[in-house]
């Protein structure tokens, strides 16, 4: 089964930038409070500072992923969906083979307790 190639590169390029957004956006939210870039951060205490920018650095992440599945879920779904051929064979050739073991097995358990 082929898949489009430019479709493939796009999805790739989509992950990859929202990998990227995931690991800067919590790093650049902790950096702006530990070097006092966000207004107001300075009159905070320690102890507040730590929380407030763990919390605001979860919540980028949380915002990040929730982007991504808005973007993959916009994904055109046009192309209809078509079975492997090679699997179906196999999986037919394997539930054959199966019947034909379950067969000789009942034929076996019934001449024992003839």
């Amino acid at each position: 089964m082929m898949f489009n190639e430019k479709a493939m590169s796009n999805v790739i390029k989509k992950f990859f930038i929202a990998s990227m957004v995931m690991w800067i956006a919590p790093v650049a939210v902790l950096y702006g409070f530990n070097n006092h870039l966000f207004p107001g951060t300075s009159q905070l205490s320690s102890s507040s500072k730590t929380l407030l920018s763990g919390f605001l650095a979860v919540i980028s992440v949380n915002l990040v992923i929730v982007l991504y599945i808005i973007m993959a879920m916009k994904e055109p779904t046009n192309r209809e969906h078509q079975p492997d051929h090679a699997f179906l064979a196999q999986a037919k050739a394997s539930i054959n083979q199966l019947a034909i073991v379950t067969t000789s097995d009942n034929a076996q358990t019934s001449k024992k307790t003839e």
